[in-house]
């Protein structure tokens, strides 16, 4: 289906997302319902190829959908993230009868979360949750969780374990399973919407096909993956940044203190802060559509794409990384320039695309891209050469985790 019939039919959805995404930000409100619109409407499955039922959106048509999902309301764009991955990596791998119930279940309107990270741990490499096997062949699995994006809305949790040899793997369990509970305690003070608090793990029962190891589908892509589709949210951004500009300053009469200054609308000052905000929304745009259809090349290639290929894709979306967080975060100061102290109103909560900006972008940090970017054109280290997809037999012990930092 092309992405403009896609976005035709989500319009309705999407204005109704919009319309109340400024007093969700402001009272708190998670958002149970959008999630449902979307679910209802099919957005889970945009890329599960027609013929399983799906939209059948190519990887850039995917993020032209987000990007516009995100315009409405960037809380609720975000909270689907680990439920694309999951599904890409379900139609990416070699095993037919995951990839059918995995797209079955998309179309079906299944909604997955997402739990990695954790807190009072070195990193990925030291991962503390636990797959474990007893005598009888049964896995169970054990850990806590922070930034929990999207798992208080799903039906299924994406949770990142460690196998009894040390191999790192992606485990799907039921969100009702027993031992599983969701605490919305993310206190972070952008994207507070998105459901990224704790998920704890209470010796949650495992079913071994809803195990799969890191590293065992080819292309690896999953860093590039969840980045590229954060710009795609921080593109969302300063698309409303732009179109709140827009929307308070046509109107406005008020003036910056000069009795013969035009109307805002008609005062060049205005004018040339509007024009830079639509300026620095397309340099995010267009840097973001060509890592996406950089890495979407990635994952058509599928396994006889080679390290080569994977790093491309790499260098590509964080290149575009450092592009679009810089532009985005800029906007979203500047656009508090169209107007007085009005424009810090809280009844209009134009604060929440910096703030939700700003959180985004701290996502695997614009510094660490750097570096990574520049090692590769001067020595050619590949930009994923040290994710790890195991841990060391030994680990120290977890650090003390204060409540309030928790």
């Amino acid at each position: 289906m092309p992405t403009h019939d896609v976005l035709a039919q989500l319009r309705p959805t999407l204005d109704r997302i919009a319309a109340g995404a400024a007093d969700r930000e402001r009272t708190r409100t998670l958002p149970f319902e959008p999630v449902v619109w979307l679910r209802d409407a099919g957005f889970g499955a945009l890329r599960v190829p027609t013929e399983l039922g799906g939209a059948g959106l190519s990887l850039p048509e995917l993020v032209e959908v987000v990007t516009e999902v995100a315009r409405a309301d960037s809380n609720v764009a975000h909270l689907w993230r680990g439920h694309f991955a999951v599904v890409e990596h379900a139609l990416l791998g070699d095993d037919p009868e995951r990839r059918r119930r995995w797209a079955s279940a998309a179309v079906g309107g299944v909604v997955v979360g997402n739990a990695s990270s954790e807190q009072g741990n070195g990193g990925l490499w030291d991962t503390r949750t636990r797959l474990t096997q007893d005598e009888d062949g049964r896995w169970w699995l054990d850990g806590i969780k922070y930034y929990s994006t999207g798992t208080i809305f799903a039906d299924w949790v994406n949770v990142g374990a460690v196998l009894p040899d040390g191999t790192r793997a992606g485990v799907l369990v039921p969100v009702t399973a027993p031992g599983v509970r969701v605490d919305d305690d993310w206190d972070g003070f952008g994207q507070r919407l998105t459901g990224s608090g704790t998920t704890h793990l209470d010796r949650v029962p495992v079913e071994a096909r809803d195990i799969t190891p890191f590293g065992s589908v080819r292309p690896a892509f999953l860093g590039a993956y969840y980045q590229l589709y954060l710009l795609a949210v921080l593109c969302g951004i300063g698309r409303a940044v732009v179109d709140d500009a827009v929307a308070f300053v046509r109107p406005r009469t008020r003036t910056f203190g000069r009795g013969d200054a035009p109307p805002p609308r008609h005062d060049p000052l205005v004018q040339g802060v509007v024009g830079r905000l639509r300026a620095a929304s397309f340099a995010a745009d267009a840097a973001t559509a060509v890592a996406a259809a950089r890495l979407g090349e990635l994952l058509d290639r599928g396994a006889v794409a080679t390290d080569d290929d994977e790093a491309a894709a790499d260098v590509a979306v964080y290149q575009a990384q450092v592009v679009v967080c810089d532009a985005v975060l800029r906007a979203t100061t500047e656009l508090f320039e169209v107007g007085g102290a009005s424009s810090t109103a809280v009844g209009r909560g134009l604060d929440r695309h910096w703030r939700n900006a700003r959180t985004i972008a701290c996502h695997n940090p614009v510094v660490e891209k750097e570096r990574l970017l520049g090692d590769h054109l001067l020595n050619g280290t590949p930009p994923s050469a040290t994710f790890a997809t195991r841990v060391p037999d030994r680990l120290p012990e977890p650090a003390s985790v204060p409540a309030l930092v928790r």
